[in-house]
């Protein structure tokens, strides 16, 4: 069985930075497209970015291009999301997800990942 912990999420202020961990236990880590997905209090949840299977491509959304960048380090099973210049609108419970199946590459979709970490907490004051 698969499982992410999430860790790194606090309390920045604007225009700060945070680095978020994701570390992963269970299946061989590097053969598997993982993502992080983020939830604001009353909103859905909603894509971030993702990287794929092979480490070669990278997805991001409109709203933290730039910004944001997702990273691996396989040796240690662990995905990582740099985040610089944030903003208030950041704020959120951050999710790392993996997908189940192998070699699929990076999906801005919630519902193709199957494994889930329980969340960081992150809140940018202004």
């Amino acid at each position: 069985q698969v499982q992410l912990v999430e860790s790194g999420g606090g309390l920045v202020q604007a225009g700060g930075s945070l680095r978020l961990s994701c570390a992963a236990s269970g299946r061989t880590f590097s053969i598997y497209s993982r993502a992080w997905f983020r939830q604001a209090p009353g909103k859905e949840r909603e894509f971030v970015s993702a990287l794929s299977w092979s480490g070669g491509r990278t997805l991001y959304a409109d709203s933290v291009q730039g910004r944001f960048t997702i990273a691996s380090d396989n040796a240690k099973n662990t995905i990582y999301l740099q985040m610089n210049s944030l903003k208030p609108e950041d704020t959120a419970v951050y999710y790392c997800a993996q997908r189940q199946v192998a070699y699929r590459d990076a999906s801005y979709m919630a519902d193709d990942y199957h494994y889930w970490g329980q969340g960081t907490q992150v809140t940018v004051s202004s």
